[in-house]
């Protein structure tokens, strides 16, 4: 069923609200307020994932158990992904960033306000939580894979315009942060998050009785597919540029559309309840 504000949980709506704000205030803010917008930047993220607590454990809900759906997973893949941004803007400037982060920030805590998912008050397996936690972790994985690929794009596309230094020489940090290090961070993400995603896979065919080859599992497969044929590119013959940051997007798709875009069309299209 979906549900509108006036029905949620005041429990949910509190949190919600101070994240929402704060978010706003985070991108609105000027760079010259300093201090204050990593102040509303952190009072959002720890808002926002009180809000993906009391969202997912259904707390103050009628219907007691766990809920998921297409709001909640995104809600939690960006709070990770943010959560990424803020260890590392403290030690690396990324001024262009912060207001895109925060206004996604505010959108996806409305989404999963407006979008509660659905209740499971079973799990079917004992396994499965842990299916869906590093699932949600594969997922902001590869989200911090994609914001970096995004970032290394950009530094980029500055580069082919031959933008030089005083010296004559092309700059060597944009952003603040050296290419071939942006780089490295983008493949140790996609690295990182190709692991978690194989756990994830793995362990959801070992509970699953029986297996089933839906839209979720098959686009999370190919994505797989996708994500291999990256790093085996990478190690083999050393992909970069538009190639490997095409393969990444391409990735990050399909693994969206597989659990995200199902739900989407379950919980908002057709809206009944998803088999998984």
């Amino acid at each position: 069923m979906i549900l509108s504000f006036g029905s949620l949980s005041p429990v949910l709506a509190v949190p919600s609200a101070v994240a929402l704000a704060a978010y706003l205030a985070a991108a609105t803010l000027s760079e010259r307020a300093g201090v204050w917008v990593r102040v509303a930047f952190i009072i959002g993220w720890v808002a926002h994932a009180t809000a993906i607590v009391v969202d997912t454990a259904g707390i103050g809900s009628e219907v007691p158990g766990a809920r998921f759906g297409f709001a909640p997973a995104l809600s939690a893949t960006l709070w990770l992904v943010l959560a990424v941004h803020a260890v590392e803007s403290r030690f690396v400037p990324l001024p262009g960033v912060r207001r895109t982060l925060a206004l996604l920030g505010a959108l996806v805590v409305v989404l999963a306000w407006w979008f509660p998912g659905e209740s499971r008050p079973h799990a079917g397996s004992p396994w499965a939580p842990l299916h869906w936690v590093l699932g949600i972790a594969s997922y902001g994985l590869f989200g911090a894979a994609v914001l970096h690929a995004a970032l290394l794009s950009n530094a980029e596309r500055k580069l082919r315009r031959k933008r030089l230094d005083a010296s004559g020489s092309v700059t060597p940090k944009p952003l603040g942060l050296p290419l071939l290090r942006l780089e490295k961070l983008t493949f140790e993400f996609v690295e990182a998050g190709f692991w978690v995603l194989s756990a994830t896979i793995a362990l959801g065919w070992w509970f699953s009785n029986p297996w089933r080859w839906d839209h979720k599992t098959v686009l999370s497969i190919l994505a797989w597919v996708v994500f291999a044929g990256l790093l085996a590119g990478r190690h083999a013959v050393g992909w970069r540029g538009r190639r490997a940051t095409g393969a990444l997007y391409a990735g990050a798709v399909l693994l969206m559309l597989g659990y995200v875009g199902s739900r989407f069309v379950f919980e908002v299209l057709l809206q009944r309840p998803s088999v998984y």
